[in-house]
């Protein structure tokens, strides 16, 4: 790349996660020394403070499935907003991260205004939709993927993929492969986290049942204490307004990893923080509730895999109890973390397994390894 030419990357992000991925990124091209790659973009307020100049705020709007329907007024007239900066601007590269059901979009007018895209996140076409592999060839130059396995699965289909690590994992600073150690547990005194994801779609679906969880464990264990993960301190309000008679937790900002690393056991929403509490040897149970009638009419019928959540579809097995989609009983969900906890040797496994699973994830630094990529296509 020439270091004496001004070259200008365009950065697509809606959604918390996709902000702190494309922030890392952006760090990385400072650090690199690349301080003639000017970034601008859509996104949130890690990208902002990292150094893009954001053409939109687009964090917050982020929503799934159902959801995601009332946001479309919004997500045209910001296309067209996009369109028209391609049109008006010289850009030398688009990078789309995650949120498929938007980024496929912005690919699209980029390659329509002639310039290159890379998807930072591969869509999990492998999961329910490998038809669009078609679409993906013609709107990505280049895929940056998060999991193992899906450089081979997507180049056999013809892509262009390197695998860059998980940038969930990044920031970690870990013992890789310590696992939690169980031998003087006491379930009496047991301190769990409650993980109720960071879209608002999560939030409004899982934070009641997880607190109902919580108070069941508290009846049977009156020692078991609780602390609750969100996302920025006015998600913790927002959490802290909606507690149900009866429960109290302690909060923590942003700390996933961390927060896991201090507990004993974790109820987590479906998601790439589940990464982030294997990664710590943190047992866990997984859950994401969904539309009863959308599940059985097209969900149920379009995933092709066995498991749902990214640690048991890593491992091939069912490593940790899944519950997805679950629509109204807490109970086979409370009744499976009762029985983990009652059996030390079972959590102590757990833990040491999930450690041995993400520790090639932890091996490179994808912050760093999407900054080369980008480089690359630039020169």
């Amino acid at each position: 790349m020439d270091k004496n030419r001004k070259y200008r990357v365009f950065i697509s992000a809606a959604e918390p996660s996709a902000d702190a991925h494309c922030a890392n990124l952006i760090s990385a091209f400072s650090k690199s020394g690349y301080d003639n790659i000017e970034i601008v973009g859509v996104g949130g307020p890690k990208m902002a403070e990292a150094g893009c100049k954001l053409l939109q705020a687009t964090v917050g709007k982020a929503a799934m499935l159902y959801n995601a329907f009332t946001q479309v007024r919004y997500y045209y007239k910001l296309l067209k907003r996009i369109k028209r900066y391609f049109k008006d601007n010289k850009v030398d590269l688009v990078v789309v991260c995650d949120s498929p059901a938007f980024n496929w979009h912005v690919a699209k007018c980029a390659k329509k205004a002639g310039i290159k895209t890379l998807f930072y996140v591969a869509p999990q076409l492998w999961a329910w939709a490998g038809w669009r592999i078609r679409k993906l060839r013609k709107r990505c130059d280049k895929l940056c993927c998060l999991l193992p396995f899906e450089e081979d699965w997507f180049s056999k289909r013809g892509i262009d993929v390197d695998f860059v690590g998980n940038p969930m994992l990044d920031a970690m600073e870990i013992e890789w492969g310590r696992r939690k150690q169980y031998a003087d547990f006491d379930r009496n005194k047991v301190r769990l986290a409650l993980m109720p994801g960071s879209r608002q779609a999560e939030l409004k679906a899982l934070w009641r049942p997880m607190q109902e969880i919580a108070l069941r464990i508290k009846g049977k264990y009156p020692g078991a204490t609780f602390v609750t993960v969100a996302v920025d301190a006015r998600r913790q309000k927002a959490l802290d307004e909606k507690k149900i008679p009866g429960f109290e937790c302690d909060y923590t900002i942003g700390s996933v990893s961390e927060t896991a690393d201090a507990v004993d056991f974790a109820i987590v929403a479906s998601g790439s923080a589940t990464l982030q509490v294997a990664a710590v040897g943190c047992p866990m149970v997984v859950m994401y509730q969904s539309s009863r009638i959308l599940w059985y009419l097209v969900g149920w019928w379009v995933i092709k895999t066995k498991y749902l959540s990214l640690v048991n579809i890593l491992a091939e097995r069912e490593l940790v109890p899944e519950f997805m989609p679950y629509f109204t009983s807490i109970e086979p969900i409370a009744e499976s973390i009762e029985r983990l906890l009652a059996d030390r040797d079972k959590l102590a496994e757990i833990s040491g397994a999930l450690t041995e699973l993400t520790k090639p994830l932890g091996e490179k630094k994808a912050g760093q390894e999407v900054a080369r990529v980008v480089v690359e296509m630039l020169a």
